[in-house]
């Protein structure tokens, strides 16, 4: 099964905030990504725009119409900003795939856990509903617990996202093993719930391709960071690919 590369480009937008030259472009970063083959852009708008703005969802998403075969995934808390952003674009006939809901306060430095359930079940079931309203696949930002994953698929998700950071941090380590075993268990037990399995977070290329061939279902990977670091250096071109390569494509 092929596993799809989402590039998330909070990065380039944080770089050319610090700016009021629109410097470096992050339309023009989403195309060079799209043209190297990454099957998707995410952004992560947050309600302080600190990186991606309220436009670049709308600039990004007028830009994807042009590739069809592509996806859009927009990300966030749904109790902040997220709906407000992916209902403007549906009122807008533009394209948007998927969201991605993270249970992020307003504010946090960089997501870093997952949802709960049962705690969290009944509040994110009608917006899961209303997402499903609209049209658009529905992932669950988790922690690799395998016994959360039946919870996940009961309030309606389509999806979940596995939180890497665990993983990336014990990479290297005599840790690292034991950390894909555990991803391993929590992707499989989302399969046998009806889930989807999408990963992300300080996933890059020497930590990747391990994940990938180790983690059952893998359907898409959503990078960033590492991403955008890497592209300093070797080019969105050159980066895409290489990452590409690391999911056997």
């Amino acid at each position: 099964m092929t596993i799809h590369l989402s590039v998330n480009l909070n990065k380039v937008a944080l770089v050319r905030n610090t700016r009021h030259l629109g410097i470096p472009s992050v339309t023009r970063a989403a195309l060079l990504c799209l043209q190297a083959g990454a099957a998707g852009i995410t952004v992560h708008p947050r309600p302080d725009a600190r990186h991606i703005r309220a436009h670049d969802v709308l600039d990004l998403a007028t830009l994807l119409k042009g590739w069809p075969d592509r996806e859009f995934n927009v990300e966030g808390n749904p109790f902040h900003n997220l709906m407000e952003c992916v209902r403007d674009l549906r009122l807008r006939g533009l394209p948007v795939h998927q969201v991605t809901f993270v249970p992020d306060s307003e504010g946090q430095f960089t997501s870093d856990h997952g949802w709960v359930f049962p705690d969290d079940a009944e509040r994110l079931r009608p917006l899961i509903a209303e997402a499903h309203a609209l049209g658009l696949r529905v992932s669950l930002f988790m922690d690799a617990d395998p016994g959360a994953m039946a919870g996940a698929k009961a309030v309606g998700a389509d999806r979940i996202e596995l939180y890497t950071e665990p993983y990336a941090a014990a990479w290297g380590s005599v840790g690292q093993q034991t950390q894909l075993a555990r991803f391993a268990a929590a992707a499989q037990a989302a399969l046998d719930a009806g889930l989807g399995v999408n990963a992300g977070h300080d996933l890059n290329r020497d930590n990747l391709a391990a994940f990938a061939r180790q983690v059952p279902g893998l359907q898409e990977v959503s990078i960033g960071h590492a991403l955008i670091a890497d592209a300093l250096e070797l080019g969105y071109d050159a980066t895409v690919k290489a990452y590409l390569a690391c999911l056997g494509q």
